[in-house]
């Protein structure tokens, strides 16, 4: 009986920039089908634009994904790296008769489109040289071009966009080798998918037309066509392609912004996919799920609300210590000091009530803060107007009475309940100066699950400073 063979995908960007979502999403589906399959996911660099390639961009595009947890397997591959082993298919298709050697100038080339242009014909370039014989051929630079098909079609059978028929005598002969030889983009991409084993194209449907004249390079060679899915791009909110005008481009400016990872990685999944009417999943449910089949054909919007919503349900989802690595995380990508050891300890022990109030990091920093801050503490313009003369007073009188007893729940809310009535004030009147005196915010956790969180002695130093 024979084995179904493994299934390889492969992430492919250009290192001219940071990770865009867009790319961020293509390489999380390309992860989800690999590793949800048991197979490989494969990470090439297409470098070959040496203009525009930069280390730096490299970089970025590594870290936003191991940000986003897509580890993959195998070394990192350099296509600019391949070069020589591409320049070899290009004079192997010459040799057996698929490709052949151009020597029409770039003026010739003009002089051609624009005769063609006047009478209305294709201005795809024909070449004489296509047929030549080669005892005409002078000695002078010349290009190898691929002899693509003049008649008939080819299909692309798409797992996304379906059958995508392309006339042949819509199709040039592309350039695989300059005349400096060196190796076009479109005939390296095709190398380096056949040579890594890729079995599964899956990317962005601006790649769809280039679909054709690569399988033209897979039939000349002999080699086994992938499996070709396309996926739509990422529009904005106004149904426009994604541009920086509708904000966050890169990958780390969601991080810098405080989402997690886990979150992100469910909205990414469900921009363009879905699994009937699901929106919340772990990521381990995506990878049992994901499946070609579950991409929609029209272009995803993108919708801040809808990844706030999300990101809120994975905070309260995660376990605390991923909530704590994930606050550490986004403060040293956003630039803030990060947290010393107690100030951990206090987070940590209040994660209960934290994680289950924020939609963001951020917001669950905010949260946060009486666990931060120390004495005496800074107090913004609410929280001053919470300690009145009236306030501080009853604060004054509070403090001996959480001197004894027990430090827990139910006697705090008897001693406070308690204080509150005899003053004959809601309760809520009394929460707002012990907000301010505790964390020096007018809105925050519930003081009761502050003061536990503090402890007795903290908790009274901070009343005493703030009655003061």
């Amino acid at each position: 009986m024979s084995q179904t063979p493994q299934i390889v995908t492969r992430f492919a960007p250009s290192p001219t920039g940071y990770l865009h979502i867009g790319g961020a999403r293509t390489a999380l589906f390309n992860w989800l089908y690999a590793r949800g399959r048991g197979g490989k996911f494969l990470l090439r660099i297409e470098d070959t634009d040496r203009a525009r390639s930069t280390p730096e961009a490299t970089a970025a595009i590594l870290k936003g994904m191991a940000w986003l947890g897509l580890d993959h397997d195998g070394d990192v591959v350099s296509q600019f790296d391949r070069a020589d082993r591409h320049a070899e298919v290009a004079l192997e298709m010459l040799a057996n008769g698929h490709a052949y050697k151009c020597f029409a100038s770039q003026d010739e080339i003009q002089a051609f489109r624009e005769e063609a242009r006047a009478e209305g014909r294709s201005t795809l370039y024909q070449s004489p040289w296509r047929d030549a014989d080669p005892a005409t051929h002078p000695d002078a630079p010349y290009v190898i071009r691929l002899k693509a098909p003049r008649e008939g079609k080819t299909v692309i059978r798409d797992e996304v966009q379906g059958d995508v028929t392309i006339r042949n005598d819509q199709l040039d002969d592309m350039i695989c080798l300059r005349s400096d030889g060196t190796p076009t983009y479109m005939l390296a991409v095709v190398v380096d998918d056949h040579d890594m084993g890729v079995t599964h194209v899956i990317r962005g449907d601006d790649h769809l037309n280039n679909a054709a004249r690569q399988t033209i390079v897979y039939q000349a060679m002999g080699w086994d066509l992938p499996v070709w899915a396309h996926i739509p791009l990422i529009h904005g909110p106004d149904g426009k392609k994604l541009s920086k005008r509708h904000g966050a481009l890169g990958v780390e400016e969601y991080e810098a912004m405080g989402y997690p990872a886990t979150a992100m990685r469910n909205y990414l999944a469900r921009l363009g996919w879905s699994h009937g009417d699901d929106e919340f999943f772990s990521d381990a449910q995506a990878l049992e799920w994901f499946d070609l089949s579950g991409i929609g054909k029209s272009p995803a919007r993108f919708d801040f609300k809808k990844l706030d919503n999300l990101s809120g349900q994975h905070l309260a989802a995660m376990e605390d210590a991923d909530v704590l690595a994930a606050l550490q995380g986004y403060m040293e990508a956003a630039g803030e000091i990060s947290l010393q050891s107690q100030q951990i300890d206090l987070v940590s022990s209040a994660m209960y009530v934290l994680k289950t109030s924020a939609k963001t990091l951020p917001q669950l920093l905010e949260k946060a803060r009486f666990a931060t801050v120390s004495r005496p503490i800074d107090r913004d313009e609410k929280a001053e107007k919470a300690l009145d003369e009236v306030s501080r007073g009853i604060l004054k009188e509070l403090t001996p009475q959480l001197q004894n007893g027990s430090w827990d729940r139910n006697t705090l809310e008897d001693t406070l309940n308690g204080l509150a009535e005899a003053h004959d004030l809601k309760f809520g009147k009394l929460a707002a100066p012990l907000r301010a005196a505790l964390a020096g915010r007018a809105v925050t956790p519930s003081v009761f699950d502050m003061m536990l969180v503090l402890g007795r002695d903290e908790t009274i130093a901070r009343l005493e400073d703030a009655s003061a």
